[in-house]
């Protein structure tokens, strides 16, 4: 079972998606996950972005806790029909599902920027993919500054490539799961 962990929608239940096709986070890594987002203080008002969505869980967890909206995006039809009933079903507000490649979506500038991506694709997803549309989300201006990234892969695979302006918070390792967090600082600003 799949549900929100905290905030507005906290303990409601999400449908995840019929068939093998998605692997959705678990709820003892997304615990973790947004332990480390609260304490970067990412997830308080701003835009979220959720490529490769599977259920929505990442996204509408973002929202439930204090994000002001989302963009849910997902290539499988089937999988992007359970994200619109999870986004009815929690009744949260300013949440966008988008059905395509996340290519053709980060293909193009993302308005309003991004200021937190999870991307969490198959684990089949290539590591030359997986850099293409990191390049893509900074190439087309979609982050905002000191956007946090969280790109989660199998703990058997090597350290994503990171574009230029995208540098590495650090990973952190949940058995089979680790979530590299990054941070958009273009042209090295650290300030």
């Amino acid at each position: 079972m799949t549900r929100i962990i905290a905030g507005t929608a906290g303990g409601r239940r999400l449908l995840t998606p019929p068939g093998s096709g998605t692997r959705p986070t678990s709820d003892r890594v997304r615990e973790a996950v947004f332990g480390r987002l609260e304490h970067l203080d990412a997830l308080t008002g701003g835009h979220v972005v959720d490529l490769y969505a599977g259920s929505g869980a990442l996204g509408l967890e973002a929202v439930s806790r204090g994000a002001d909206s989302a963009l849910l995006v997902e290539s499988d039809r089937k999988a992007a029909a359970t994200i619109d009933k999870n986004v009815r079903h929690l009744g949260l507000a300013g949440v966008q599902v988008r059905a395509g490649t996340v290519e053709s979506v980060v293909g193009a500038p993302l308005a309003p920027r991004a200021d937190l991506v999870f991307i969490d694709p198959p684990y089949a997803v290539g590591e030359e993919v997986l850099a293409g549309v990191l390049a893509s989300l900074v190439e087309h201006g979609s982050l905002a500054v000191d956007a946090v990234l969280v790109v989660e892969r199998s703990s058997r695979s090597a350290e994503p490539v990171w574009p230029a302006g995208v540098e590495l918070i650090g990973p952190r390792r949940y058995g089979e799961t680790t979530c590299w967090f990054a941070e958009y600082v273009p042209d090295g600003d650290t300030a």
